[in-house]
């Protein structure tokens, strides 16, 4: 196996977190190079990446004996580029309608506090600011579902009690033209967090299963929220009935307020509050925790750079769009017998020159690492941008699987070192990348993304990422059954798909 996530087209749109301890995992890793000892203590994403740098082979725009080549592409785009493209098309296939019930807004509780003072966003954060979405779906199914009226009055009333410890997520993203600064803002005329109660007579079974996904599906059963333009609001909610009997629930969140790890606690702590249990510790929001060079006026050069038109949140006209196209999704569930059998096989390189870079691109939570350390309960975006890569030649070479190893340890090892290196990541590397040979993992084995979304009706059948579609992007959480690792694939081609990554896992 060679460094085949390196090779794909992507955007990170999560990102990862939590501290390494799967010991499968690191056993992994250790399986094919030396590590330090230290090296299960490092608090930073890179394990999933690594994860899929196994099982990703030929599968993904690196198998171009079965691309179109019309379709293939080698043009020069930097990494904000590649990162800004917008969702693409979905097959023709219309989805069943979702009908929209009804739409309130749950307030913070007479018991919370919000904030009395604006909320700057730090540099790391401002640069999401440009791309805001990150969204989540997850899928109930079962007798054991209580009727769905109840299920929206139990999700409402556990989100006004959550919101007391997370009041400013019912606060909005303001530009603050007279100092330059984007800051969440809590005020009395704020509504709260939008709820969307709404129906489909689509089957759970069907969008919750491993056949290819129907991602137009999906993004109708998270709720639309404008975050085009300043004042935005951060959080929104859309609960659906679906045949089965099932629901959905889908949850979009502003990126510049959370990343992956900050997002599933505050799904630990409202489904905590729906079952009636003791919810974690409340979070905090202090962005004085997150100490970066230049502090304030660093973040406003950041949203100077990137986003030049405040309030409006988008970015610079020269920023080229990939032609929109359509893509195939479907999830697959790992387990060490599946990694093990990936190890074996061997990458096919597309045909660039053997001197030429591979890149895998992927995220490193920052919080641990900061000098003092932001605390695990920071809620917000701390990550910091980190970037491997590797000439060809090396990934034809015999020891093609040794040396993407230590490529990515050499990532890891720098996260690790000099955590702030990677913090403007829309600047990473410096120069310009050919996207035919850039690779994106977002998200984490470590998300314990079944365990904490229990609201009382059982783990969900199906979580899925919604916001990842762009060919070979892949995205992780730790297995349902706690034990593997959840890979959500997005890929150009869908025969890709159907005679390489499924045969692959037998």
């Amino acid at each position: 196996m060679a460094f085949c996530c390196l090779q794909k087209r992507s955007k990170p749109e999560c990102e990862h977190t939590g501290r390494l301890t799967n010991q499968q995992d690191v056993a992994l890793l250790a399986s094919t190079s030396s590590l330090p000892r230290s090296f299960s203590n490092v608090n930073a994403q890179f394990l999933p990446s690594w994860i899929c740098t196994q099982a990703l082979p030929a599968t993904t725009r690196s198998t171009t004996t079965l691309a179109d080549s019309s379709t293939q592409t080698s043009a020069q785009l930097d990494l904000p580029t590649i990162l800004a493209r917008p969702l693409l098309a979905q097959p023709p296939m219309a989805p069943p309608p979702v009908r929209i019930v009804d739409v309130s807004y749950v307030a913070v509780p007479a018991a919370g506090a919000p904030p009395p003072e604006p909320i700057k966003l730090n540099a790391m954060e401002a640069q999401w600011v440009v791309m805001p979405v990150l969204q989540h779906l997850l899928f109930f199914e079962g007798d054991q579902l209580p009727p769905f009226d109840a299920v929206v009055q139990s999700l409402k009333s556990s989100l006004a009690a959550t919101l007391a410890t997370h009041a400013p997520l019912a606060g909005k993203l303001h530009y603050l033209p007279e100092t330059g600064d984007v800051a969440i803002v809590c005020s009395g005329s704020d509504d709260g967090v939008r709820f969307v109660v709404a129906e489909s007579d689509a089957d759970v079974r069907r969008l919750a299963g491993d056949e290819e996904h129907d991602v137009h599906a999906f993004e109708r059963l998270v709720p639309e929220v404008d975050m085009g333009e300043l004042p935005a609001p951060l959080l929104a909610v859309q609960a659906t009935r679906l045949e089965g009997p099932g629901v959905a629930v889908g949850i979009t969140v502003h990126h510049a307020v959370a990343d992956g790890r900050s997002l599933w606690r505050f799904v630990e702590s409202w489904a905590a509050a729906c079952r009636g249990d003791t919810p974690p510790a409340p979070p905090s929001f202090d962005r004085s925790r997150v100490s970066l060079p230049g502090g304030d006026e660093l973040a406003r050069s950041v949203l100077r750079k990137y986003a030049p038109n405040l309030p409006v949140a988008s970015w610079p006209s020269s920023v080229v769009m990939e032609e929109r196209m359509r893509f195939s999704r479907r999830t697959f569930t790992l387990d060490a017998q599946h990694v093990e059998r990936l190890k074996q096989r061997v990458v096919r390189l597309g045909p660039f020159p053997d001197d030429d870079d591979a890149f895998l691109f992927f995220f490193a939570d920052a919080r641990g690492r900061l000098d003092p350390p932001a605390g695990e309960d920071y809620f917000g975006a701390c990550l910091s941008g980190c970037l491997a890569r590797l000439p060809a030649r090396e990934l034809r070479a015999e020891r093609a699987l040794a040396a993407a190893a230590a490529a990515v340890q050499g990532a890891v090892r720098e996260a690790a070192e000099h955590p702030l290196a990677g913090w403007e990541f829309l600047s990473l590397p410096g120069e310009s990348l050919n996207m035919d040979r850039l690779m994106n993992v977002s998200g984490s084995s470590t998300f314990r993304a079944y365990e904490v979304a229990d609201f009382g009706w059982g783990r969900p059948r199906r979580t899925e990422p919604i916001r990842m579609n762009h060919d070979g992007q892949v995205a992780l959480v730790r297995a349902r059954d706690g034990d593997g690792v959840q890979a959500s694939v997005s890929m150009l081609q869908r025969a890709h798909m159907e005679f390489e990554f499924l045969e692959l896992l037998g």
